[in-house]
């Protein structure tokens, strides 16, 4: 195997697929890359048994072939190269890989491909097709709703539901619920619900971008997203997804209409005066306006006004800040909708037909 590259092309591969790699196994492969050199381009390839990355890089080697490398000594060496220079890699016998740029010269061991865990093939498979924007949008409006607590684990994940008229991405912690959805028209062959665990998710947050499509390609508990030049395989989590349905309260004319960004700067100031023990803000409603405060005994207090259109009655709530902040970061909107009836009932933030977002209230101390 041998081809030449540089340093920028060369990082850019590395990165792609570095969140795959795993130092801490006790199998040394899986600290190693896969370099494929093909034909017409070089392909770099890592997985921790769980997810699996691929990159794609158009270079054209001059001998073809394949080897495992250390990945952080390899990122490492190719690091300290220079800019400017061109980088020659080849394989010698017994796996030794061959490093060279200007007058500098490296060895390191390589591993034999055979040895690398083989990937699964997703050929000749129905596949689903979407944009690239629009599905990182969704994970984007979902993923900060997953859980972190691994005794939950099937909460661990995005849950994908796809129907022959839409698709929807569901995620919660049992404290809050973030549901998208999106209609288009699909085969009945595609329908079925899955969830990708959260590793996945923010692999596709890092990899997707805004231009091109996705194909999305399934199997019995793997799942596989295309995107052209870097391509992501994972395990799906196991387990039923819990019936997230009937948490979703009807909608009600009673609403806080406020300007987004007024909000978001209000719950922030607040949310300094929490700690610990005490970590609701406070959110009085009254007509055509809602105070944000927090007082926490031996730390100091915040009182934030902000205008906003509101004709229920007077009410009292409380919530967790940090669930406020992670929606109105992630939204576009100019105005929210925020529906609130009662201090022990979920807030509802619905944006068209197509997201909802439920929060549940916090006693307020």
């Amino acid at each position: 195997m041998k081809f030449n590259t540089t340093k920028e092309v060369l990082l850019k591969g590395i990165q792609g697929v570095q969140s795959a790699i795993n130092t801490k196994s006790t199998l040394p492969i899986l600290s190693n890359i896969l370099i494929e050199a093909t034909e017409n381009n070089l392909i770099l390839t890592t997985t921790d048994l769980d997810i699996g990355i691929t990159s794609k890089i158009d270079i054209k080697p001059q001998v073809t072939g394949a080897i495992t490398v250390p990945a952080k000594k390899f990122s490492d060496i190719i690091k300290e190269l220079p800019e400017n220079e061109p980088i020659s890699i080849s394989v010698k016998k017994n796996n030794l890989v061959n490093i060279e740029c200007g007058k500098s010269t490296f060895k390191i061991m390589g591993l034999p491909k055979e040895e690398f865990p083989q990937l699964p093939e997703f050929k000749d498979k129905d596949f689903l097709t979407l944009p690239q924007k629009k599905l990182k949008t969704m994970l984007r409006l979902t993923g900060f709703a997953i859980s972190h607590d691994e005794s939950r684990y099937v909460l661990n994940g995005v849950l994908f539901v796809i129907k022959p008229t839409h698709i929807r991405l569901v995620a919660t912690d049992g404290r809050r619920l973030a549901m998208i959805e999106e209609k288009m028209q699909l085969p009945k062959t595609l329908e079925r619900k899955f969830i990708i665990p959260t590793k996945a998710v923010n692999e596709l947050d890092k990899s997707l971008g805004d231009e091109g499509d996705v194909k999305i390609f399934l199997n019995d508990n793997q799942i596989f997203f295309d995107m052209g030049k870097i391509r992501i395989i994972s395990r799906l989590v196991e387990g039923e997804f819990p019936n997230y349905e009937q948490v979703i309260p009807k909608e009600t004319k009673d609403k806080l209409i406020t300007p987004k960004e007024g909000f978001l700067s209000a719950v922030k100031r607040a949310a300094l005066f929490t700690n610990q023990d005490s970590a609701a803000i406070k959110l009085d409603l009254a007509k055509d306006k809602i105070v944000i405060s927090k007082s926490t005994p031996y730390l100091g207090e915040a009182r934030v006004e902000v205008d906003a259109e509101y004709k229920g009655k007077e009410i009292s709530l409380g919530f967790n800040p940090d669930y406020l902040v992670d929606l109105l970061k992630n939204i576009d909107e100019e105005k929210i909708a925020f529906e609130v009836t009662d201090p022990e009932k979920p807030g509802v933030v619905r944006i068209g037909t197509e997201y909802i977002y439920v929060v549940l209230p916090m006693q307020i101390v």
